[in-house]
């Protein structure tokens, strides 16, 4: 669907499609455990959060340079525009990456370069969201902060992502508080596997603006009501709750739902390469599967530039407010 849309919950490690895997990983050297990119692809058929995980950090080995990450960057932000994207904050993990000796500076850097000629290039504005793994220690991410401060005129978030269960957000309150001492907006993860008391940690802790998923505040309705009234964006990824389990089929998605309750929803595409579809198809399944209306459609388009982290361009917003409105559909 090429209704204009931004995409707030994109992980950019998840965007490594197979066919690009073995190119990377045939220039670095490095030897993929398949034959060919179908045996690859037939692997992207996950049981729950953590199996995806463990396929998702083999991957990432055959990234090395900073051509390889802008070159992934690039093409998401190729296939992104083509599905009517105009406005994309891109999640990257660089825990994942520092802890297989690849320098943080090689990561900003190279998805900084295709970032900034993305609007050039491919007429879609960018902005880059550090991501802290909360499986690993709260003094990890510390770390990864302090090693991030030379490039934090290309970081404007950070976020939290990875196994949420057992991870609680209040173990990584003095990163976060770091993290607004220094200027930066705030996501994370929270809802998704974990509880709805996840969520208020999230918001009550860490202060973040935006809750990542948050599917499963719909088992509270106090909590519920308190995101209606503060108007706190979801970034709801449907495709990915049905390959990792959260929901079963996609027509048992809470979206409807959720919308009608008053909830600001977004759609999005999380690890698009992995869950069978970018941010368009995603708008396309929603709409198949729930019966969602056009006007409905344009309210989650509409969302997520409301949702955006545009506070310094409010012009940009509007103009892309007004794609919106004005678009056609079908």
């Amino acid at each position: 669907m090429h209704l204009p849309k931004a995409e707030l919950h994109l992980h950019i490690e998840g965007t490594l499609e197979p066919e690009l895997a073995f190119a990377l990983a045939e220039r670095n050297g490095v030897t993929l455990p398949y034959a060919t990119t179908e045996e690859l692809r037939a692997a992207y058929q996950f049981d729950d959060l953590q199996s995806f995980l463990d396929l998702y950090y083999a991957l990432m080995a055959v990234l090395r340079t900073e051509e390889d990450f802008a070159e992934l960057a690039d093409a998401y932000l190729a296939r992104a525009a083509a599905q009517g994207v105009r406005h994309a904050e891109i999640f990257f993990d660089p825990q994942a990456h520092t802890a297989r000796g690849v320098p943080i500076g090689t990561v900003i850097e190279g998805l900084g370069r295709a970032l900034e000629r993305s609007e050039e290039t491919h007429g879609v504005s960018t902005q880059l969201i550090l991501c802290f793994l909360r499986d690993l220690s709260a003094e990890s991410a510390l770390g990864t902060l302090d090693a991030a401060k030379p490039y934090l005129h290309r970081i404007s978030a950070i976020g939290l992502d990875s196994a949420e269960v057992g991870h609680p957000p209040a173990k990584f309150r003095e990163v976060y508080e770091a993290a607004t001492a220094l200027g930066l907006r705030k996501v994370a993860h929270a809802g998704e596997e974990g509880p709805p008391e996840y969520i208020r940690e999230a918001l009550d802790i860490l202060g973040v603006e935006r809750v990542d998923h948050g599917l499963r505040c719909m088992e509270d309705p106090e909590l519920v009501a308190r995101l209606v009234a503060d108007r706190v964006p979801l970034t709801l990824c449907p495709l990915s709750n049905v390959r990792l389990r959260t929901v079963d089929k996609l027509t048992d998605h809470p979206l409807p739902e959720m919308m009608a309750a008053g909830l600001l929803c977004t759609v999005n595409s999380d690890d698009p390469a992995y869950f069978g579809g970018y941010a368009g198809d995603n708008f396309d399944a929603v709409r198949d599967a729930l019966a969602l209306d056009p006007e409905q459609l344009r309210t989650l388009a509409r969302n997520s530039f409301e949702a955006a982290f545009l506070d310094h361009d409010e012009e940009r917003r509007a103009r892309y407010l007004s794609e919106v409105e004005a678009y056609a559909f079908d």
